[in-house]
């Protein structure tokens, strides 16, 4: 849809989280902007008309990348370039960092933040499967209180979250994977980088001796909001990770998503890259597995 009617745009810059909510409760036709890299382009093609652009980047605190008790926080104003930068970062979830690198260009990742990528809720959105498959837990404020939601519920549909309309998204919590864990990110599209994915996907896997004891595959652009293909996660939890029982897994992923046809692939095709793209992630999941 291509809005047309010219709108009287109004714009506020708070310096606190008081602030913002207050802002928000009073403008009903109010939109978050954070890097900017999907509201101001959205609004450059008139596919959404705001009438009061609330900009929360002078808010302190909210681009924090450290450790907290049992894992690892993310503030959601924290670029995506510094999320790809982050020692701590590489060092501990290296699918997130990965996730990050492919990303849109250096100028994207360097404005764009991983809140914004979130909240965009685009069924393609880079950073939700590595996320979702580390059990990523979103912290929402607002003026009357707190709460956090798994990522994986944060999603309700295109361009929709949870988020109430005087709430912000402020952090993202990661825990510590399990020991014996190893994950992977794998994206496909038209190019290698500075484009929208036709499939992306990640995988998390939790090895018990010699066979798989848990995993989280994590698919995203084959549903209206990412998600996790829970059957085919049970087909491969304790059973050893051999080159026929991931092939049957891809299999199962690729029945279980339901993927639309667009300018970027038929759902035929999505189906298969889906397959394709879960066999080569365990693979490298495993590859990333410390030789004994």
């Amino acid at each position: 849809m291509v809005i047309t009617e010219p709108i009287e745009l109004q714009y506020s810059e708070p310096s606190t989280l008081k602030e913002a909510f207050s802002i928000l409760a009073k403008n009903d036709g109010a939109k978050i902007l954070a890097g900017g890299t999907d509201v101001i382009v959205s609004m450059r093609e008139r596919k959404i008309a705001p009438r009061h652009i609330v900009n929360i980047k002078r808010i302190q605190g909210l681009d924090r990348i450290g450790p907290s008790r049992g894992g690892l926080t993310i503030g959601t104003l924290a670029t995506i370039g510094a999320v790809e930068a982050s020692a701590m970062v590489r060092n501990a979830f290296p699918m997130i960092a990965e996730a990050a690198h492919q990303l849109g260009s250096l100028q994207v990742r360097n404005r764009a933040t991983i809140g914004g990528n979130l909240c965009n809720s685009s069924p393609s959105a880079d950073m939700a499967p590595p996320l979702i498959a580390l059990r990523a837990v979103a912290r929402i404020a607002g003026p009357r209180r707190r709460r956090s939601v798994k990522l994986e519920d944060f999603f309700t549909g295109p361009g929709k979250t949870v988020l109430a309309r005087t709430e912000l998204l402020t952090e993202i919590q990661i825990p510590d994977p399990p020991k014996d864990s190893f994950g992977a990110f794998l994206k496909h599209g038209p190019r290698q980088c500075m484009d929208i994915a036709t499939v992306n996907a990640a995988v998390m896997v939790t090895m018990k001796g010699k066979v798989c004891g848990d995993a989280r595959i994590v698919l995203g652009a084959v549903a209206p909001v990412p998600m996790r293909a829970k059957k085919a996660e049970a087909e491969i939890r304790g059973k050893p990770i051999e080159n026929g029982v991931i092939h049957r897994v891809g299999e199962i992923a690729a029945k279980e998503c339901v993927p639309i046809s667009d300018v970027r692939g038929s759902a035929d095709y999505r189906r298969e890259v889906v397959g394709v793209l879960v066999r080569r992630l365990f693979g490298r999941a495993l590859g990333a597995r410390p030789s004994r």
